[in-house]
């Protein structure tokens, strides 16, 4: 059963999502599925995705939900985790992490408010392993005022994510641009309408080669 179809015949919690994140989830999760892992999903909301998640990434999976709502503890259950706080409080965060160990895959689905969720992406994203995956979702909210956003404001997630495509490339600058920690662990940004994902590398090894009869290595 595809996520897709699971979202559509759930009878549990309510769920609430975009029809088009669905291909985007699948492709950024599906190396997870029936593996050990720490999935962190901030922003609760009722408690369906929880639900959702645990289903889609296997028993092995540890679930826990972040939200700053206190009602939302009623949504814990067996293998479902949840810890209330406020996603841009780093003592928080990393409270969380003492508990379960760091996450190998974020999905932010919290405020969409610009300050909170590039702080919790600067503080939790050096600290995820390095295959783990990093999904910010209704970024649309980058492009609005009320969220702290505009399409021309420089501290917009969407425009500082942008900016981080200079330093993923870094070493190919030719000195003119430094590189930093973010450059030698990430292997990709990927942006799609409202969500913005980051991949970190497992191993990361640049070098380029020639082959056929006529070539060498380098």
């Amino acid at each position: 059963m595809s996520l897709w179809q699971d979202f559509m015949t759930h009878q549990g919690k309510t769920i609430h999502k975009w029809a088009h994140y669905f291909p985007i989830y699948e492709r950024h999760f599906a190396p997870w599925q029936n593996r050990s892992l720490v999935f962190w999903e901030v922003g609760v909301y009722e408690g369906g995705s929880l639900q959702m998640w645990q289903r889609y990434f296997g028993p092995n999976a540890v679930i826990i939900g972040i939200d700053i709502n206190e009602s939302c503890k009623a949504h814990e259950a067996p293998g479902i985790n949840v810890r209330i706080g406020n996603q841009a409080d780093t003592r928080f965060l990393q409270s969380v992490i003492d508990e379960f160990g760091a996450p190998d895959v974020v999905l932010d689905d919290a405020s969409h408010h610009m300050k909170p969720t590039w702080e919790m992406f600067q503080f939790l994203y050096p600290r995820l392993p390095r295959n783990g995956v990093y999904m910010v979702e209704d970024m649309h909210t980058s492009y609005w005022a009320h969220h702290g956003g505009g399409l021309n404001v420089e501290d917009s997630f969407i425009n500082r994510s942008k900016k981080l495509i200079d330093e993923l490339n870094a070493e190919h600058t030719k000195g003119e641009l430094e590189p930093t920690e973010f450059t030698r662990t990430t292997s990709s940004i990927s942006f799609y309408d409202s969500i913005v994902v980051f991949e970190k590398a497992n191993v990361v090894w640049k070098d380029h080669f020639r082959t056929g009869a006529d070539h060498k290595r380098k």
